[in-house]
């Protein structure tokens, strides 16, 4: 039996195993990497990038189609089999840029395998051979979850890892999960011409809860009909019978988004001394990425905390960066929670509310805003947070281009700056930003601040 002996192990080549394993090296230990398929990054081969693409040229077709707003006739012919070629080919070149980090581990550190504990400090590999490690990093990602009665779809039954693979586009579509992922592919299909229905068993929509969930819908195309806290089955035939309620239709493909679960199976954690919670997720420490107080760190979707591929980067260099020096374990501060759904509008949610009567919140609407009405997209809304002394502490955002503003908050909260602070920044005219101003000097009304005149009007004395 063959023994490697390393510094640290990670299991996954992912996003945060991939940044685990570079910072571990870089700061002097001898590492090693196991992954079964060393396929790519979630994000690169069916997440982020393939379902920006379909969102792009969902968009394409959604200007062309709505161009008569601006006096432009015009219909789009939409090739589905050229969008999916499209898609397919830039998703790989994605993969392939990705692939080539893999060059810059050592040949000797990279393991075609599974793993599993034998104990907190050692593997089994599923090609015999055993790994001693003095820490190891779980970076194994997630899967997605199939909800009961719909794995016997066959191949009428897609997921975000096999949609993006369709030869053409699905002549009809029901989406299961109204999460941001479902909701960014529901919209893009159904720009693209195909018939399209949502179903969640919850009331959440892109993130967004109860009169936002509803304002967020009533601003879709009225071609996407959403059900929402409805009890879902699928029967299987020539087409998918749906039946939600009352509400029954068919289609020729489900789409399952119900969201996606640590992938840890077969990784024996009871065998690593582990607590987990009620999931079998192991309980850890934000700051360090730490398993309890054993050598062992959890890092990207395996700890389903933040899954998105900043916070895996990040944790993963933190948990590679901790493994190398355990136990000398230092604490990281984390960045300010940032998500975005790439709807149209986008959805943004920025930073945590303050609790108890330290809180304040103003909003602002966009449905009468100049460069929206301009663009064509006079609708959204921002509600922003702060503290009793006007600090941003948190910012909902529904609106056109929501990226853009939502990296403004994530700044502007982690630099601890009030309401007033902003208005002080220069906001250009005509831009979508000028209607975050009424937020702004609702919070300063809100916290009781002194407002010189000309903050967020532009205009100074004497002009």
């Amino acid at each position: 039996m063959t023994e490697l002996d390393c510094d640290v192990a990670v299991i996954g080549a992912g996003t945060a195993g991939l940044a685990a394993e570079r910072h571990a090296r870089q700061a002097g230990a001898r590492t090693v990497i196991i992954d079964p398929a060393w396929a790519g990054t979630t994000c690169a081969l069916v997440g982020c990038m393939p379902s920006k693409l379909l969102i792009a040229a969902g968009g394409a077709a959604h200007a062309v189609s709505s161009a008569a707003r601006f006096g432009i006739e015009a219909t789009p012919m939409i090739h589905g089999e050229a969008v999916m070629q499209r898609v397919q080919r830039l998703r790989d070149d994605f993969v392939n840029s990705t692939r080539k980090s893999f060059d810059d581990i050592p040949e000797s550190a990279r393991i075609a395998a599974t793993a599993r504990f034998t104990g907190p400090n050692t593997l089994s590999l599923s090609d015999g051979r055993q790994v001693r490690a003095k820490a190891i990093v779980i970076a194994t990602g997630a899967k997605t979850i199939i909800p009961k009665g719909f794995d016997g779809l066959g191949d009428r039954l897609l997921t975000n890892e096999t949609v993006f693979d369709l030869k053409d586009l699905p002549a009809s579509l029901a989406v299961i999960g109204a999460g941001p992922q479902g909701m960014e592919l529901a919209q893009a299909f159904a720009r693209l011409g195909v018939r399209v229905e949502v179903f969640d068993k919850g009331g959440s929509v892109a993130g967004l809860q109860g009169d936002d969930a509803d304002s967020f819908v009533a601003m879709l195309e009225p071609s996407i009909p959403v059900h929402l806290n409805v009890d879902v089955s699928a029967e299987a035939g020539d087409e998918v019978t749906i039946r939600a309620g009352d509400h029954e239709a068919r289609f020729s493909h489900v789409l399952v988004s119900a969201g996606r679960a640590p992938a840890l199976g077969g990784l024996d954690l009871t065998a690593a001394g582990l607590e987990v919670d009620d999931h079998g997720t192991p309980l850890f420490d934000k700051q360090t990425m730490q398993c309890g107080r054993a050598p062992i760190f959890i890092a990207g979707d395996a700890n389903h905390d933040r899954a998105v591929l900043h916070e895996a980067t990040s944790e993963g260099s933190v948990a590679g960066a901790n493994a190398a020096a355990f136990p000398d374990v230092r604490r990281s501060r984390r960045k300010v929670p940032l998500a975005i759904a790439f709807t149209h509008p986008q959805v943004a949610q920025i930073g945590t509310p303050p609790e108890g009567d330290d809180s304040r919140v103003a909003e602002a609407s966009w449905s009468d805003q100049g460069r929206a009405r301009v663009d064509g997209h006079a609708h959204g809304f921002a509600r922003l947070h702060s503290d009793g002394e006007g600090r941003i502490c948190a910012a909902t955002l529904c609106m056109p281009d929501a990226e853009h503003l939502a990296h403004y908050f994530a700044l502007a909260i982690t630099a601890g700056m009030t309401a007033g602070d902003l208005l002080d920044q220069p906001i250009y005219h005509p831009t979508l930003e000028e209607g975050v101003k009424k937020a702004l000097q609702g919070i300063c009304a809100a916290c009781a601040l002194k407002v010189p005149w000309d903050r967020g009007t532009g205009f100074q004395p004497g002009d």
